[in-house]
């Protein structure tokens, strides 16, 4: 009786065993990015760079009134030219610095990393979706700034006087930002106190780079090609009246007097479209790949 009841035992039908199943990298990757890009829309650092954009341009919209007659007299070409084209770089590293500095960093000064590592995620996950999320808070502020610009045009010259020249240099910009952000993120992978980094990527983008292109154009006299903040020339490059669409920089060549009847010539470069445009991808994937390295080889503690 025993043996028959656990022969019938054994033939019933038992329920699937159900194995946890981890999700993927990709839906890792837009979970972590989604939460990330939360973070940062709600955090001070967020309002704070929306209310330097915002300062920005009401200073810009106070200046164009104020001189209305020399800046809005030019076409809508020159208005676009000076303004996008000389100020969406710096935007663009405000941007960079706030939200990319210490992404990396600070996984490991707030011990983040270290919980977050003993879950069966991917170091490249964590990495990739900060720098999306870090991307798509940059765009929200980028495009802030270009907002105010259209405004102040559509004001002056109507909605129909945008050139064709504001689509390729907002493309530019953000390819831009794509290789700024990179940038930021590799020196971002190198330390592990925040203050570390973003204070070394501030330093860099607002003052050490730049430095670094005029010594180079100045004492070496070449063109500092090198430099990631030469490729942002670009970006302005294509409102120019001939505009260089190649690889090859613009060389421009100022006599300055330096005394009765004396006069040293200066030489500058701006980087052809193409040419920035290479600069930037080629700095996106060098610091990416590189950033994630060190990344990988950390060791939380």
């Amino acid at each position: 009786m025993a043996a028959h009841e656990a022969s019938a035992v054994a033939k019933l039908p038992t329920a699937p065993r159900t194995r946890l199943q981890v999700p993927g990298s990709v839906n890792q990757v837009l979970k972590l990015t989604r939460a990330q890009f939360g973070e940062y829309l709600s955090s001070r650092r967020f309002v704070i760079l929306v209310g330097i954009v915002i300062a920005i341009g009401g200073i810009l919209t106070a200046v164009v009134a104020y001189f209305r007659s020399s800046l809005v007299s030019s076409s809508s070409l020159a208005f676009y030219g000076s303004l996008w084209g000389g100020a969406a770089g710096f935007v663009i590293v405000l941007a960079a610095v706030f939200f990319g500095g210490d992404a990396i960093a600070g996984e490991f000064q707030n011990k983040t990393g270290y919980f977050l590592m003993g879950l069966p995620i991917r170091r490249s996950v964590v990495y990739v979706g900060k720098y999306i999320a870090a991307l798509l808070a940059s765009l929200c502020v980028l495009f802030l700034f270009l907002v105010i610009l259209l405004a102040n045009g559509a004001y002056y010259y109507g909605g129909n006087a945008l050139p064709w020249q504001l689509l390729p240099s907002v493309l530019l910009a953000v390819v831009y930002l794509f290789a700024v952000l990179g940038t930021t993120f590799l020196f971002s992978s190198l330390f592990k106190t925040s203050a570390y980094g973003f204070v070394l990527t501030a330093i860099l983008f607002l003052f050490g780079f730049t430095l670094l292109q005029d010594l180079v154009q100045g004492l070496v006299k070449m063109e500092p090609w090198m430099v990631i903040s030469y490729a942002s020339s670009a970006i302005g490059e294509v409102f120019a009246p001939t505009v260089n669409w190649g690889l090859g920089g613009t060389i421009v060549s100022t006599r300055i007097p330096t005394g009765p009847g004396r006069f040293d010539t200066v030489t500058s470069y701006t980087s052809g479209v193409a040419e920035g445009l290479a600069i930037m991808l080629a700095y996106f994937l060098i610091t990416g790949v590189v950033g994630l390295l060190l990344f990988e080889k950390e060791e939380f503690a």
